[in-house]
């Protein structure tokens, strides 16, 4: 008998990535160790790796699955226009009814352009509130990710060695090489802190283009903002004449406006991705009109000239058409009623087992922290050494129980779930957490 050690597939199949792919992956997303997990199919809220094991699907491709996988109408649908074409050097007819729909779904769009990823849906944003107002700044809040654009990226992963004091939050890189000059046009302004961050940016007026916040940021803790923080953005933002841009990349799902309808402000531009693409990538940057005429093509003068191969592909516009057609209130509202089951019930299951540990989220998403108390902020949701390896053995429990949680521990419901899921997924964090015990 040869003592060679026989590999998994996925063990063979990720030795063969590692020699053609950095890490052996395009996304680190995907990595867990000792090598990723390869999906053969899935259908509904349940995915089948090549090994066979078949498990629930709590990620949803990090929130861009509204309806879980193979959706029948939207497999159809995009049979049908693959057959017709996937992609033109003309315009089509789906690029104008899906932007018809969307701009009267929310009422802060009056006009909208497609491009293809939230990353681009987010750097769009940021350059068309540069051309409209001649300025260059911008200000985030502390850790919040917005893609990959420099800009957009500073802060992401600020530590406690690094990110400065919580009165004055540094701008710090998160790739080697980022130009000093790019962190010096980024104000970094804390969480759900409206009179912190005001006196930041006070020291900036006239300088900013923009405020670029999420309504419920992942990194942040996924504690939806506060409304007097809202609303005092939008506030110094109209007074200084700089724009307020909204990334609901992930949190347009959140309610059928986007989570924006749970505040009494009308952003400047809003930024999408995700969801919108009914399982395809998509990004879309929506807003007032005045603004959007920065990207007007036919203007005197032309702000902000864009455009892009595969912005407005009709596979994806048709997908996302479908999904969000049927992702209606009704819709909408049972699936964030069954989100509200499923943080219940954990809340139970930390009261009966004793956990150090929270829940926090909104709309149809949630995360767990290994906190007694729900972080209010990005430094407060900085896991220690001991909080992450409670989460590592929490997550490794679930996902051995047959269930896909984001890396974060964080749940991304889609409508092809039921009570029968989230149950499950209630009684594995329950036993996860007597584990930890």
């Amino acid at each position: 008998m040869s003592s060679q050690k026989v590999l998994s597939k996925s063990a063979a199949l990720y030795e063969r990535a590692q020699k053609v792919l950095p890490g052996g992956v395009s996304r680190n997303t995907v990595l867990r160790s000792p090598h990723p997990f390869y999906a053969d199919h899935a259908s509904g809220c349940r995915v089948t790796d090549i090994e066979g094991v078949e498990r629930i699907d709590f990620s949803n491709n990090m929130a861009s699955l509204l309806h879980g996988h193979a959706f029948p109408p939207i497999v159809e649908a995009v049979t049908t226009q693959l057959n017709k074409g996937s992609a033109f050097t003309f315009a089509t007819e789906i690029e104008v009814e899906y932007a018809e729909y969307l701009c009267g779904r929310c009422p802060s769009f009056d006009q909208l352009r497609f491009v293809n990823s939230g990353t681009e849906a987010v750097m769009g944003a940021i350059k068309a509130a540069r051309a409209f107002t001649g300025r260059p700044k911008i200000a985030k809040v502390e850790g919040s990710y917005h893609g990959l654009y420099d800009y957009a990226e500073v802060s992401q992963t600020s530590s406690p060695g690094s990110w400065g004091s919580a009165e004055r939050p540094l701008s710090t890189p998160v790739s080697h090489g980022t130009p000093a000059a790019a962190l010096a046009d980024v104000v970094v302004i804390p969480f759900n802190d409206p009179v912190g961050a005001i006196a930041i940016l006070d020291e900036h007026k006239g300088e900013l283009a923009c405020v670029l916040i999420d309504l419920m940021p992942h990194r942040v803790g996924l504690q939806p903002a506060h409304a007097d923080f809202v609303q005092a953005l939008r506030d110094w933002t109209r007074k200084d004449n700089a724009l307020l841009v909204l990334d609901e990349v992930i949190t347009f799902r959140n309610e059928f406006a986007g989570a924006q309808s749970w505040y009494d402000v009308t952003p400047d531009i809003t930024a999408m991705g995700k969801s919108i693409g009914g399982g395809f990538p998509v990004g879309a940057l929506a807003g007032r009109a005045e603004v959007m005429e920065v990207m007007n093509p036919l203007a005197k003068n032309v702000l902000f000239p864009h455009s892009g191969t595969f912005s407005a592909n009709p596979i994806t516009l048709t997908a996302g058409f479908v999904a969000m057609k049927l992702f209606d209130q009704a819709a909408v509202t049972r699936l964030n009623a069954l989100t509200q089951r499923a943080m219940q019930g954990i809340e139970s299951a930390i009261e009966k087992t004793g956990a150090k540990a929270c829940v926090t989220g909104g709309g149809s998403m949630f995360r767990l922290h290994m906190k007694p108390v729900p972080p209010r902020n990005y430094r407060d949701s900085f896991a220690t050494p001991e909080e992450a390896a409670r989460l590592k053995v929490l997550l490794d429990h679930l996902f051995d129980e047959g269930l896909i949680m984001v890396n974060t521990c964080t749940a991304i419901l889609s409508t092809v779930m039921g009570e029968a899921e989230v149950d499950t997924l209630v009684e594995k964090v329950e036993s996860g957490f007597q584990k930890l015990a």
